[in-house]
């Protein structure tokens, strides 16, 4: 079996399915790429049971076969490649020898047959989506999505299909995020919960794509198609809460303020608030945001005033500062709306421009009880 290829276009693709494969794998065979040589085809796979990747590059050759190659030490070669065309021929010695400009590199390959294959999804539903529309919806909303084991149904994001709109949500209990488009439907009803992994995959490759992505899911797998590339994974099992019961619907204090300007002073106040409970204080009267900080423990405290535009009564309330920041980080609008009834019910931070036709984020965070 032999094949020309070259060298920065094998390691970008090799780049991205390297993401797959974890540190310390229970299988050794997964610390492989599998090589699925078909003629001018080669299929590049990567998989840690859970998330099988797979890429279909274009080489020379008139070969068939298939053999598992060590990753990283495959990446740590290609990486110190100028671009160049390399031959790589597999012997019958389980070796396969690297041909470059300069010289000749062997590894040790295991047999094709013993990687694992991907799961294929019997009756599945399909959705077709715009790569950047998928990519915007991950990166708002997986940075909400919690890290406890105990709960992992709030670990992944919640995907929810509709005939009328595609609705993405991520909470971790302290904060919630949901993104709603309304310009793209799907034909069939349909709700699953995505492991944070493959989507932080996707984020990455879709980014500034043009492609169409097809997902298609079932009970327990999704796949997603795209270009040259597909992704296979298992999606978490379980029941997603009840999001909309925690977003209240009545909030007659809105307070409407520049984005960067309302970040940047969370952020330095912030700097001055208890180590453990990042507990900041903001405090509206009329057109005045007061936002200030304490730590007690070492006499450490800052205060700043900020002009906005507010309707409602006169209140204090104490948010968390890292989930402000990561909310208002996260948004790319001008000005933000922070909508609020009672201190100890959750604020709803919305964007107020920069929003797509039919795209809509709300994000909830949850106050922290002010010490008086």
């Amino acid at each position: 079996m032999k094949f020309i290829v070259s060298s920065t276009y094998l390691l970008k693709q090799l780049q991205i399915l390297g993401g797959v494969i974890n540190n310390s794998n229970t299988l050794p065979i997964l610390d492989n790429f599998l090589f699925e040589l078909d003629n001018g085809n080669l299929t590049i796979s990567a998989s840690d049971l859970e998330t099988t990747m797979s890429s279909t590059l274009d080489v020379e050759s008139n070969d068939n076969g298939s053999v598992a190659v060590p990753a990283r030490l495959l990446l740590d070669t290609l990486k110190t490649f100028p671009e160049q065309p390399l031959t790589f021929v597999v012997g019958d010695d389980h070796a396969i020898e690297i041909s470059s400009n300069h010289g000749k590199y062997g590894l040790a390959y295991a047999d094709g047959n013993e990687f694992p294959k991907p799961v294929s999804l019997e009756d599945p539903s399909t959705t077709t989506i715009e790569s950047d529309i998928l990519a915007t919806a991950i990166s708002k909303t997986i940075f909400a999505a919690g890290n406890d084991d105990l709960r992992p149904v709030m670990s992944g994001v919640f995907f929810q299909f509709s005939q009328d709109n595609l609705t993405f949500v991520a909470t971790d209990a302290h904060k919630l995020v949901k993104y709603t488009r309304e310009d793209v439907t799907a034909q069939q009803v349909a709700e699953f919960i995505m492991p944070k992994k493959p989507l932080t995959l996707l984020k990455g490759i879709l980014a500034g794509s043009e492609e169409h992505v097809t997902i298609e899911y079932n009970e327990s797998n999704a796949k997603f198609t795209f270009d040259n590339t597909v992704l296979v994974c298992r999606l978490i099992d379980g029941k997603y809460p009840n999001y909309e019961a925690v977003i209240p619907k009545e909030n007659p204090n809105k307070l409407t303020i520049d984005r960067t300007q309302f970040l940047n002073s969370v952020k330095r106040v912030s700097i001055f608030s208890n180590k453990t409970t990042h507990q900041i204080r903001l405090k509206i009267a009329g057109a005045e945001l007061n936002i200030s900080a304490e730590d007690i423990d070492y006499s450490n405290k800052a205060e700043e005033r900020l002009t906005c535009d507010y309707q409602g009564d006169d209140m204090q309330i104490g948010f968390n500062s890292r989930f402000l920041t990561e909310m208002l980080n996260n948004l790319t609008s001008d000005e933000v709306q922070l909508e609020m009834s009672l201190p100890n019910r959750a604020g709803i931070l919305t964007p107020v421009d920069g929003l797509d036709e039919g795209e809509q984020v709300t994000m909830l965070v949850m106050p922290v009880m002010l010490n008086s």
